[in-house]
């Protein structure tokens, strides 16, 4: 028969009192971990979305908030943010001088116009988000989303126009009408944006065919400038002869109207003289004959007058003193 033997096993204190220790860590720990799951905290331009085992509970706005540790998760959706997405280049260092890189995103920006050219086109689409539950929860993955939705309507817009409108003239319509296209594609499909601008940044031929481009624009802008210059030399000659023309017409109706008022004048006197002439044919026929001669003989410079025989010869100083006494008179008379 075999003999019990008990065994005493005495710990020392020391260890005791580590694994006392130890308990309160882990227990510490496990405080801790429940506060930072329970608390979080949401920035100024955020709003937290609280999904519970995977479905929606409540959406709770900046500042310090709590949820239930392990179960409740949170996303924060910038909803105060404007958010941008770049196409046909990426960003690679924002600052005072930014740098971008173009490499490897050709086939974002290379589309066909509506009069089957090439154009490179690289625009930015600005929006903000909101409605965080459909940006969330209706639309899988909405950045990719509205990343095709941008480069579907742009193709559409640019394909519906030539390359030099796309170009030149056009760009700010093509900003419009692509911004308005994205913006109605998104309400339909209930993302929960609001597309606030569309930037084209940079729209260019492709590289191969650019310079044989830039010789025509060349071309284009030579010829606008000779004719903005022919115009400008229209505009400077032809109201300078429309004056002109109308100068000479007013002068020659001056002309006319100075003819005939004469004529007229003339045409009234004649009468006024046939009149006295009826009455008194003899008195008129003499009175007329002594004013033309009044007229006439100051303009004949040397006079001899003589009778009908040729006797009596009349003092030619005396008739020039007398001439020029009588003009001296009349000359004083008109003062």
């Amino acid at each position: 028969m075999a003999q019990d033997q008990n065994f005493d096993f005495n710990v020392p204190p020391q260890f005791e009192k580590i694994s006392k220790n130890i308990r309160l860590i882990i227990g510490g720990l496990i405080v801790a971990l429940l506060g930072f799951s329970t608390f979080f905290t949401v920035d100024p331009e955020e709003v937290g979305v609280v999904v519970r085992l995977g479905k929606f509970v409540e959406t709770v706005e900046p500042g310090l908030n709590y949820k239930l540790p392990l179960i409740d998760q949170v996303e924060l959706v910038p909803v105060e943010r404007q958010l941008k997405q770049e196409f046909g280049y990426r960003t690679v260092q924002a600052g005072v001088q930014t740098r971008y890189q173009k490499a490897g995103y050709e086939d974002e920006s290379l589309m066909l116009t509506g009069d089957l050219n090439l154009a490179d086109v690289e625009w930015v689409v600005q929006y903000r988000i909101n409605d965080p539950y459909s940006y969330l929860f209706k639309v899988r993955n909405a950045e990719s989303t509205l990343s095709d939705i941008s480069e579907a309507a742009m193709r559409q817009i640019v394909g519906d126009r030539t390359v030099n409108e796309v170009l030149t003239v056009g760009r700010a319509e093509v900003s419009i009408q692509v911004q308005q296209l994205i913006q109605s594609l998104v309400t339909e499909y209930e993302m929960g944006i609001t597309i606030e601008q569309v930037v084209l940044q940079d729209i260019n031929p492709p590289n191969p065919v650019k310079p044989s481009f830039n010789a025509v624009n060349e071309a284009q802008q030579q010829r606008e400038t000779l004719i903005n210059q022919a115009r400008a030399d229209y505009n400077r000659v032809i109201p300078r002869a429309r004056g002109e023309a109308q100068e000479t017409i007013q002068r020659a109706e001056g002309y006319a109207s100075e003819r005939v008022n004469t004529a007229e004048g003339e045409v009234s006197r004649f009468n006024d003289l046939y009149s006295e002439y009826i009455k008194a044919p003899e008195v008129t026929k003499r009175r007329i004959f002594l004013e033309t001669m009044e007229d006439i003989i100051p303009k004949m410079g040397k006079k001899i007058i003589t009778d009908q025989n040729g006797n009596n010869v009349l003092p030619l100083l005396q008739l020039q003193l007398e001439g020029a006494q009588r003009s001296s008179n009349q000359s004083n008379g008109g003062n």
